[in-house]
């Protein structure tokens, strides 16, 4: 990405999270040492199990555990591992990680639906932690697939994850053992040995200075107790300066105070390439800590620093140069922040920066992200929109070339960006940041991905809206995410939860004094009970609504209404109520100017009087209700009309004409009439008019009803 224009190209690639570039412990791609862990770990796929032993099959998959300090080279190890039986498992390696890079851990139910994503499996929206594994365990059973779960804390957070499916296997990353998972043997990581540090040490100085100078190498090898995250840096040390010495640094190193542990020896070359760098350059690289889930990429970087996106790119590929960042395979430039160097970094970023810089920085992070989010959104809308117009009024830097450009920058930085919605609504510093971060954030997944298939991130995005809502006090935007989140949970099966969460809406909006909030809220009370089966109290909430939009001359949501209300009774069997709840829609909508609403409140009509046993005025009902589509030039409406007319009449004994209407129907439809029969089970075998929509219409409006059943 330059400072000229957002650019992208290629594809994402898969996994739950991004992958490194280059494995940490060798700076072009091949493996270096560790061929006793490999081989013991490799061994331990085949080895037979507790249960193999006992005669028993293999319940779950096989789980191997790699635990090491960070910068060890403990996710190296299983990248490499991964890499070598990579073919064994024909269904993939899913990646995740188990801990942000401070350290806290990742809840199962986002690293769950994370995984879900990466094997393109549906996840339900708000499903709580449990019901994610166990949809993740169904969807990999039957399948041959790798796990590769990085920074485990312990394993509560492994256990659920676990497939049961024996043909999988699971590698765990950790820091220790994970007691409480049966048959885990620990592969245990200290320092490289002393032949293999040197070559990771060649390989990232050059091999000129280490082939002519080995003693001095091997003794830096040893001032770095053969921790691989420290000979990285020493070795990025070494390749920015060809004319220093290894000798020189070597006794550099050791002479730094600290312990001799690894982490000593880390801190300590740490120490010497950041005093190392210019200030400017220090300065975005302890700011680099701020980076949401340590994901970096040029504009965050420029953000933080307050310098141009060109400038901020040649800093981060110098920082990779130097092993203080690792590159990750992408088609977009992005970066990561090694786990082992965040705490170094938030310490110097605390000592060295006032704490109203750091806020400035994140203040400009989250301004920068919700400003790529309005363009991202922006570019998916028609030419001459006011949105459009806002676009051409941005920086080239933040302007997207296309659609599909933008859509693939969403999808590459959508980690990052909820990480971000997460950290700013936490930071409880910046919520009116925060609060424009995730309505920008809403509409670009919408925009680009659909209210559908971006049910999940919206779900956790509308809980961050309402923790800022009840946190500020601010019932108007409380009782909008209570709306959203209920409305997921509506359409998730979780009624009673979404009812609960409709009537504190309700609260909310009649607080903020929102009629649209409060309307809407009423209305929704009413479906939750409809969906529940309780149609008396539906049909009050439904009246409730009906008189509130009344009270304020909404003509056309008056309509719809009592069209709901007709619903309820219908299905209760009190076909007289619902006859003069239709008259009244059909009269609303004649009011309001809705011819097509008229037809569909007709065709509603029709079939309640032919419900009641009244066949002659379902007839000419429905008779009307085909002109009015006509009208309304609305022909599915039409031909389903047609094909009740057919059934009625054959009901009434005129075969011919009955004949007559359903071969207008088939003109009208063609292939499309064996989807409109039997799609729905109405009675007579015809289709609800309510669920004959136009084509490109998405799902019915809430006055259309399905087919009633039998017992009606």
């Amino acid at each position: 990405m330059t400072d000229q224009a957002v650019d992208t190209d290629g594809s994402a690639t898969g996994g739950a999270v991004p992958r490194p570039a280059s494995a940490p412990a060798s700076d072009d791609g091949r493996f270096v040492g560790r061929r006793r862990e490999l081989k013991e770990l490799r061994a331990d796929i085949d080895r037979a199990g507790l249960d193999t032993i006992s005669g028993r099959k293999a319940p779950r998959a096989r789980v191997l555990l790699i635990a090491g300090r960070p910068g060890s080279g403990r996710t190296s190890l299983a990248e490499e591992l991964a890499r070598q039986v990579a073919d064994d498992y024909p269904d993939g390696v899913l990646r995740a990680h188990l801990a942000e890079p401070d350290g806290t851990r990742v809840p199962t139910e986002r690293t769950a639906r994370d995984l879900l994503d990466a094997l393109g499996a549906p996840a339900p929206a708000g499903a709580d932690e449990d019901e994610l594994a166990e949809v993740l365990r169904n969807a990999l059973s039957g399948r041959r697939a790798l796990l590769l779960l990085d920074g485990a804390a312990d394993a509560e957070q492994v256990d659920p994850l676990i497939p049961d499916a024996p043909e999988c296997l699971a590698v765990a990353v950790s820091k220790g053992p994970l007691t409480g998972i049966p048959d885990v043997r620990p592969c245990t990581l200290g320092g490289l040995d002393t032949p293999a540090a040197v070559e990771l040490l060649s390989r990232a100085a050059g091999p000129v200075r280490i082939t002519v100078d080995p003693r001095s190498a091997e003794s830096l090898v040893e001032a770095c107790a053969g921790h691989p995250a420290a000979l990285v840096l020493a070795g990025g040390w070494l390749c920015g300066r060809p004319k220093a010495a290894v000798a020189d640094l070597a006794k550099q190193v050791h002479d730094r105070p600290g312990d001799e542990s690894a982490p000593g020896a880390l801190a300590r070359m740490f120490e010497l390439s950041y005093t190392s760098l210019p200030g400017a350059a220090a300065r975005i690289l302890r700011l680099l800590s701020l980076a949401p889930a340590g994901h970096v990429d040029p504009h965050t970087a420029s953000a933080l620093a307050g310098c141009s996106v060109s400038a901020a790119r040649t800093t981060l590929d110098d920082f990779v140069k130097l092993g203080l960042i690792r590159a990750v395979e992408s088609p977009l430039p992005q970066y990561e922040v090694p786990e082992c160097l965040v705490p170094l970094l938030r310490e110097r970023t605390e000592s060295q920066d006032r704490p109203a810089e750091i806020q400035l920085a994140r203040a400009r992070m989250l301004e920068r992200t919700v400003r790529l989010l309005q363009s991202c959104h922006a570019v998916t809308e028609p030419d001459g929109s006011a949105s459009r117009k806002k676009l051409a009024g941005m920086p080239r830097a933040l302007r997207f070339p296309n659609p599909g450009a933008a859509f693939e920058w969403l999808h590459i930085r959508r980690p990052a960006l909820l990480a971000a919605a997460r950290l700013a609504v936490a930071d409880g510093e910046l919520d009116t940041l925060a609060r424009r971060l995730m309505a920008a954030l809403t509409r670009a997944l919408v925009a680009h991905r659909g209210t559908e298939d971006a049910a999940g991130d919206l779900y956790g995005i509308h809980r961050l809206v309402l923790d800022v809502a009840e946190r500020r006090n601010l019932p108007r935007e409380k009782a909008a995410a209570l709306l959203n989140l209920a409305d997921l949970d509506a359409r998730t099966g979780r009624t009673q939860g979404a009812l609960a969460r409709y009537r504190l809406a309700l609260d909310a909006g009649r607080e903020a004094n929102d009629p649209y909030a409060t309307g809407r809220a009423m209305e929704s009370v009413g479906g939750a009970y409809q969906e529940l089966g309780d149609f008396s109290r539906a049909s009050d909430w439904f009246g409730r609504a009906l008189a509130h939009r009344l009270a304020r001359d909404e003509r056309a949501d008056a309509a719809r209404l009592y069209g709901r209300i007709a619903t309820v009774h219908t299905y209760a069997g009190r076909y007289g109520e619902a006859l003069r709840n239709w008259s009244s829609a059909v009269t609303g909508h004649r009011k309001a100017g809705d011819v097509a609403g008229q037809a569909r409140a007709l065709s509603e009509l029709a079939r309640v009087q032919e419900y009641a046993g009244r066949p002659e005025e379902s007839l000419r009902t429905c008779q009307e209700a085909v002109e009015w589509a006509r009208r309304a030039d609305d022909v599915r409406l039409q031909a389903a009309l047609q094909l009740r007319l057919a059934d009625t009449l054959d009901r009434l004994g005129d075969p011919v004409a009955a004949r007559l209407h359903r071969g207008a129907a088939e003109r009208m439809l063609g292939t499309e009439l064996a989807e409109v029969t039997g799609a729905t089970g109405a009675p007579g075998g015809t289709a609800s008019a309510s669920e004959v929509r136009p084509k490109g219409e998405a799902g019915g409006s809430a006055c259309e009803i399905r087919s009633a059943s039998a017992e009606d």
